[in-house]
């Protein structure tokens, strides 16, 4: 290296410019996304479209730490993979009480 110039290590170089805006529209859509399904939770549709977001999510992470090694388990990937599974989790635990509404709600009706 030249003085005062670093090489950036192979890890590093990866990453251009366009795979950088994508992965940004990317996080974008996705919370666009899930605030829309927090405006209209009932939303079956949007429910599983925002659910899915974060098996994507979940499964990116870990493909890249685990499968293509471009990512290390540091805090930065760590806190995304916390988020994905705990809110998966959840959504998985809200849908049964949207599912347990709509029946009563479907009972009334009748």
């Amino acid at each position: 290296a030249v003085r005062g110039l670093h090489v950036l290590p192979p890890l590093l170089c990866a990453v251009n410019g366009l795979q950088a805006r994508t992965f940004g529209v990317w996080t974008l859509l996705s919370s666009v996304i899930r605030c829309l399904c927090a405006i209209d939770i009932r939303n079956r549709t949007l429910y599983y479209i925002t659910l899915f977001t974060f098996f994507l999510a979940l499964v990116h992470f870990l493909s890249e730490v685990f499968i293509y090694h471009t990512a290390a388990l540091t805090i930065g990937v760590m806190a995304p993979l916390m988020v994905a599974s705990f809110s998966i989790l959840g959504m998985l635990i809200g849908l049964q009480y949207l599912e347990v509404e709509e029946l009563s709600q479907n009972k009334k009706k009748n």
